[in-house]
C-alpha cells in the first residue's frame, strides 16, 4: 500500500511516522498517512508565510488565472481522485457520491475563480475621495473534516488563495489521502509554497489554530471542535470562520403532496448518509399528512441500494467510521426504548463495514436523542404536530441553526413559515441544496462567518479605508 507524504513547498516530506487508513466497507487498508511532528508544522507555516509575501502581491487577473488551473488539474484527475475518496470514505462513485463530490470541487473552483472584489467608492467629490479596498490577511489554517473532504477542501482553499492569502490545510485523519492528493495536483499548477498539507493528530491541529503565524483558521466540523478551535484563536485573536453542527428541521404543511415531496424528503435527509452538516435532520409533519408521508418515505427507502461504494450500483454506502456508527446504533435504540416506531431498518446490519441501514424512525418527540441531537447518519426521526405555531416553536428549540427547509403546496405559506426559522439557510420544498452563488452559514451554535460568493471571498480579506 501506499505511504503518502505530506506536500510542503511544492515537495513531497515524508515523516518519521505513519498510520493507517481503512476502507470503511471492508476494513482493508487504503494507504498509509503521514503522521506531521511539530516541526513539520512549523516548516509548513513558515513556507507558507514565505510565499505569501510574493503570492499577495500577484496581479488579481493572474490569481484568477491561477484558480482556472486548479479547476482544470482536478477535472483532469477527476476519477483517480473520486475512487481514492471512495476508498477512504466509504461513499459510492456515482450518484451523490465521490463524482459529484469532485465535479462539486471543480464547479466551486471556476465559480470562484471569476469572483472580484473591486476598490469601492464610498464618496468622490467636493469634500474628498473615499475607498475601501481588500487586501488577504496573510498564512490561512484549514481544518477538514472526513465527509466532504475533497469539496470542503476546496471551498476552503480556493477563496483563500484566490483573494492572495497563502494556506496550510489539515485533512481529518479519517479521510486524509484525498486531500493529499489534491494538494499534489494544485502544486503541479501553482507557485511552491502557496498550498501546503500537512496529516495528523489532534495536536497538529491545536497548534495551527495557536500559532502567532497564522492570520486565519477557517474550520468545518462538530460544534464541540469548534469551541476548541475558537479558544485556541483568542490568544492572537485570529480571525476565524466555523461551519460547524447543525439538526435542520423540515416542516411539511398542511396540504403538501406526500407523493411530490417524498424523493426531496429522503434525499434531503440521506445525501452522504445523513453524513453532512445541513442534511434534513428532524422532520415535522402535520397529523393530517403524517401516516401518508411515513409510508411513502418507507416505501421509498426499500428501493434506495446500500452496499460497497466500489459497486456502481449501490446507492448509499457505509457510515465513514465506528464512532459515527455507535452514535446512530445508539441513538436508535434509546428512540425505540421511548416509543419510537420503526418504519425501516433500526437494527446494525451483521456484515463487514460499518454499514448501517436507512431507519425511520416514528412516533418521537423532543426528549430523546435522536430529535435533540445531531445523529449524522441514516436515521431520520419523524415528529407530528398539530398547530404551525408549535411546530415552528420546536423547529427553533434547538442550539443550531445551519438550515431548515419549509413543504408545501402554497408558496406564500411557506415562505412565511420560512422567515421564522432561526437558520442560516431555509429551502422551500427541497433541503440542503446549496450553490457557489449564494452565501452559506449558520447561526446560535452552527457557526459563524459565511461561505461562497462574494461574501464568502471577503472573510479571507481585511477592509483598508483609503481617504484621498
Amino acid at each position: 500500500m501506499e505511504s503518502y507524504t505530506l506536500i510542503i513547498n511544492g515537495r513531497a516530506v515524508r515523516t518519521a511516522a505513519t498510520a493507517e487508513v481503512r476502507n470503511p466497507a471492508t476494513g482493508g487498508i487504503v494507504g498509509h498517512m503521514p503522521l506531521a511532528s511539530p516541526a513539520d508544522l512549523e516548516l509548513a507555516i513558515e513556507v507558507a508565510a514565505n510565499a505569501f509575501h510574493s503570492w499577495k502581491s500577484v496581479p488579481d487577473a493572474e490569481r484568477a488565472e491561477a484558480c482556472r488551473r486548479v479547476a482544470a488539474v482536478i477535472e483532469a484527475n477527476a476519477e483517480d481522485l473520486a475512487r481514492l475518496l471512495t476508498l477512504e470514505q466509504g461513499k459510492p462513485l456515482g450518484g451523490l457520491g465521490s463524482r459529484f463530490e469532485i465535479g462539486g470541487a471543480v464547479a466551486w473552483t471556476r465559480h470562484t475563480a471569476e469572483l472580484r472584489l473591486p476598490v469601492e467608492v464610498l464618496q468622490d467629490g467636493p469634500d474628498g475621495r473615499v475607498e475601501v479596498h481588500r487586501k488577504p490577511l496573510g498564512v490561512v489554517a484549514s481544518i477538514t473534516p472526513w465527509n466532504w473532504p475533497v469539496m470542503i477542501a476546496c471551498w476552503h482553499i480556493i477563496p483563500a488563495i484566490r483573494t492572495g492569502n497563502t494556506v496550510v490545510i489539515k485533512p481529518s485523519p479519517n479521510t486524509p489521502l484525498s486531500t493529499i492528493r489534491l494538494v499534489a495536483l494544485m502544486n503541479e499548477v501553482l507557485p511552491p509554497g502557496v498550498v501546503n498539507v500537512v496529516a495528523g493528530t489532534n495536536e497538529i491541529g491545536a497548534l495551527m489554530t495557536s500559532d502567532p503565524r497564522v492570520a486565519k483558521v477557517t474550520f468545518t466540523g462538530s460544534t464541540a471542535t469548534g469551541r476548541r478551535v475558537m479558544a485556541g484563536a483568542a490568544e492572537t485573536l485570529k480571525r476565524l470562520t466555523l461551519e460547524l453542527g447543525g439538526n435542520d428541521a423540515g416542516i411539511v404543511l398542511p396540504g403538501a403532496d406526500p407523493k411530490a415531496i417524498v424523493e426531496g424528503l429522503f434525499w434531503g435527509a440521506f445525501i452522504n448518509n445523513g453524513q453532512t452538516c445541513a442534511a434534513l435532520k428532524r422532520l415535522y409533519v402535520h397529523d393530517s399528512l403524517y401516516e401518508e408521508v411515513c409510508r411513502h418515505l418507507a416505501a421509498y427507502a426499500a428501493n434506495v441500494p446500500m452496499g460497497d461504494g466500489l459497486d456502481e450500483t449501490s446507492a448509499l454506502g457505509p457510515l465513514q467510521n465506528r464512532m459515527q456508527f455507535d452514535i446512530v446504533s445508539r441513538y436508535v435504540e434509546e428512540a425505540k426504548a421511548k416509543g419510537g416506531r420503526v418504519l425501516t431498518g433500526g437494527q446494525a446490519v451483521e456484515r463487514q463495514g460499518y454499514f448501517y441501514p436507512i431507519t425511520l424512525v416514528a412516533d418521537v418527540d423532543h426528549g430523546c436523542d435522536l430529535v435533540d441531537k445531531e445523529q449524522f447518519g441514516p436515521a431520520l426521526p419523524i415528529i407530528r404536530y398539530h398547530d404551525v405555531e408549535e411546530v415552528i416553536r420546536k423547529a427553533n428549540d434547538s442550539p443550531f441553526g445551519l438550515g431548515g427547509s419549509v413543504w408545501s403546496a402554497d408558496p406564500d405559506q411557506a415562505r412565511a413559515v420560512a422567515a421564522r426559522l432561526d437558520c442560516g439557510s431555509v429551502w422551500i420544498n427541497r433541503h440542503g441544496a446549496i450553490q457557489p452563488n449564494a452565501p452559506f452559514g449558520g447561526v446560535k451554535q452552527s457557526g459563524f462567518g459565511v461561505e461562497f460568493a462574494a461574501d464568502g471571498l471577503k472573510e479571507f480579506t481585511s477592509v483598508q479605508t483609503v481617504f484621498c
